[in-house]
């Protein structure tokens, strides 16, 4: 959603005109390491695999960080008994051991009705499955089957918002203005983070508390396209107006001194990821990780 309101916005000012094209992170990252696109958003870092497939077809890349953004455990305004959750209770819905056996919300907590539960989530070509997993049940790509599944967040909102029986997660930003859905707060089980349940919101997830489910959210950039002088104009401009127009559309921005840090990097040309091809630590601060790749 950043990348298509940065974009308007850049022809609005009649800068460029980029076409902005949703493939999910995994997608996006296919056709960028294949060089058919100069740009691909992402909601998690790029992995191994994708930058070997990048390397192969010559393509260096810069790595930029835009904003935050948090995933909501969601669930149906009408339902009124699930007011927090825990990480393990999460984990016991979404493990892949629960495909199949739970599938009734007092199988989650005694207290809960017996009721049925019913799924939604990403599909696997989602950056957001590849965080939610491996920041819930520990292992990237882990996760039960038995769910419905899609590519477009839009479509999980409906989904939910028409289920009372539902529970499902995605971006924290697809809940504005959705009066049948409601977020449930998570109790990660450490205090340090905040004691008992956080709601996620954009104080909690730029401050850290709402954990494990708060991650940055990035661009890369192909190095040879920004020679190109209408590339360069636009990646400038949105690293300008991302921590404006990030915040318009739900995402949280990044602070001022962790943008600035983004921006030096742009313009030092540093190529390559901060993580290694690994997946990030949960609750990773992008500004240890700026700062660190300028030494």
């Amino acid at each position: 959603m950043v990348s298509k309101i940065v974009s308007e916005e850049a022809m609005k000012q009649g800068l460029v005109t980029a076409t902005v094209d949703g493939s999910g992170t995994t997608g996006g990252f296919k056709k960028f390491c294949a060089g058919e696109v100069d740009i691909s958003g992402a909601s998690r870092p790029i992995q191994q695999t994708e930058i070997d497939a990048c390397k192969a077809a010559g393509i260096n890349f810069i790595e930029l960080p835009i904003g935050y953004d948090g995933l909501a455990i969601v669930v149906n305004a009408k339902n009124t008994w699930a007011d927090n959750l825990t990480v393990a209770e999460l984990k016991r819905i979404w493990e892949p051991a629960a495909k199949g056996t739970v599938a009734n919300w007092k199988q989650i907590r005694d207290s809960f009705p017996d009721r049925p539960l019913h799924l939604f989530g990403p599909d696997t070509q989602s950056g957001t499955f590849d965080y939610f997993t491996q920041a819930i049940i520990g292992t990237q790509h882990a996760s039960r089957t038995d769910y419905t599944s899609n590519g477009d967040d839009t479509a999980l909102v409906r989904g939910v918002a028409t289920d009372e029986n539902a529970l499902g997660y995605f971006g924290v930003a697809y809940l504005r203005n959705q009066p049948k859905l409601r977020a449930v707060p998570i109790d990660d089980g450490d205090a340090s983070n905040g004691a008992g349940a956080v709601m996620p919101s954009p104080v909690t997830v730029a401050n850290g508390t709402y954990q494990p489910l708060s991650r940055p959210i990035f661009i890369y950039v192909s190095l040879k396209a920004i020679s190109r002088p209408e590339v360069d104009q636009f990646v400038t401009f949105y690293l300008q107006a991302a921590r404006e127009l990030s915040a318009e559309v739900g995402y949280v921005a990044l602070p001022l001194h962790t943008g600035q840090l983004a921006v030096d990097r742009y313009k030092a040309r540093r190529t390559g990821t901060m993580f290694e091809g690994r997946v990030p630590s949960v609750g990773v601060t992008m500004e240890k990780l700026l700062e660190a790749g300028q030494r």
